[in-house]
């Protein structure tokens, strides 16, 4: 894809986090045990809440809807970094690298609107449990996945599209882990202030909005727990939430202790330490985090291991 050999490239080289040997090889190991146990741990979710129809609630349709979002989020982007690991030549081509954008922009967008709209399904269940069926019924949950799923694969369409009619000028060197937005703008050998206007106006869209949106639930939902006069009432609606509410300190707080400090920008080391957070750590934590923080998780995963060590006791005999 050159056109007069000065303004595309035909593929990119990702520098990674580490140019030596033997630390490539750890983290190849370190990242591929992850990798398994976050694809396991979120399959093994998603399949859960199926088989179980106990949990058959709008709370478990977002959450399996979550962990299709985090699969698939670390698959956008790690496979190809344990290939770099062992690989001599790093390079991706200029079409994969900008797939790999869109997916993994398209994707972390996803997740920001999902957990806003988590967040609003536990307002109503804490504030308004009467009427909690009423509320969110089973149309009311597809539009709200759907706007999540519409609204990050658009803004991630865009954003691509805008990126990558930039001329690189043989600028083919990226330093970072993947295919990431700002990493792949600095390539570029033109003035990029409409990109970073553009970058800017949907961060706030598609983080600052959904941050907002979670911040005055859980404003009306500890006001609404603060009013029960039980200790025992308060500390059910708080478990109600405790799952949720620790994702969202994860997912949300890197990015904002990163970005919006003042007087200081995130430097390339910290924007790839970012990118393995979304990718490898987050992907993997949130299944157990539902696991070990949910009543009704636990109760479904005992149900499930007692079914099929009964299964096994037949079969044995």
């Amino acid at each position: 894809m050159e056109t007069d050999n000065q303004t595309w490239v035909r593929e990119f080289i990702l520098l990674g986090l580490s140019s030596d040997w033997d630390t490539r090889v750890s983290l190849f190991i370190l990242f591929l045990i992850t990798y398994m146990v976050t694809v396991l741990g979120n399959v093994l979710i998603v399949l859960l809440i199926r088989l179980d129809s106990r949990i058959h609630t709008p709370m478990y349709f977002f959450l399996t809807n979550l962990s299709l979002v985090d699969v698939s989020y670390a698959t956008s982007i790690v496979p190809q970094m344990l290939v770099h690991f062992l690989a001599a030549h790093k390079a991706i081509p200029f079409v994969s690298c900008a797939a790999q954008l869109f997916f993994s922009l398209g994707l972390g967008g996803i997740e920001f609107v999902l957990l806003a709209v988590m967040a609003y399904d536990r307002y109503v269940a804490v504030c308004n449990p009467l009427r909690y069926s009423v509320i969110m019924h089973g149309g009311l949950c597809a539009r709200l996945a759907i706007t999540s799923w519409v609204s990050g694969s658009v803004n991630s369409l865009m954003q691509t599209v805008i990126t990558f009619q930039l001329p690189m000028c043989q600028n083919k060197y990226i330093d970072h882990i993947s295919c990431e937005l700002l990493a792949v703008v600095r390539l570029a050998c033109v003035d990029t202030s409409s990109n970073e206007i553009a970058i800017m106006v949907s961060s706030i869209v598609l983080l600052m909005t959904p941050f907002c949106l979670v911040l005055l639930s859980y404003i009306q939902i500890i006001s609404t727990i603060l009013k029960i006069q039980s200790t025992e009432g308060r500390k059910k609606a708080f478990h109600t939430c405790a799952s949720h509410l620790t994702v969202v300190v994860l997912c949300y707080g890197m990015t904002i202790f990163t970005y919006i400090r003042p007087h200081s920008s995130p430097s390339v080391l910290q924007e790839k330490l970012i990118s393995v957070f979304y990718a490898i750590l987050m992907p993997m934590l949130n299944p157990m985090i539902y696991s070990v923080r949910n009543k009704e998780v636990k109760g479904a995963w005992q149900k499930l291991l007692g079914q099929l060590s009964g299964l096994t006791s037949k079969l044995a005999t």
